[in-house]
């Protein structure tokens, strides 16, 4: 995430997109975002340039990825 300037984050439907190069939220909020309900973090997690894509969403990750 050190490099990461965009942050999709999808749980079902529901898709949070956070520029991380003007808006960061606070590291709390990020990790409460990206963890599941069982306290690990969201899968899948990809990264693709300075993108990171956590959780699935089959619209996102075809707009994302082609």
């Amino acid at each position: 995430m050190k490099n990461a300037k965009r942050l999709l984050v999808m749980k079902g439907s529901k898709v949070a997109v956070f520029d991380l190069t003007r808006n960061k939220p606070a590291d709390a909020e990020l990790m409460e975002l990206m963890l599941g309900s069982t306290g690990n973090l969201r899968a899948p997690v990809v990264v693709r340039g300075t993108t990171v894509l956590v959780g699935f969403n089959g619209d996102v990750y075809e707009d994302e990825l082609g």
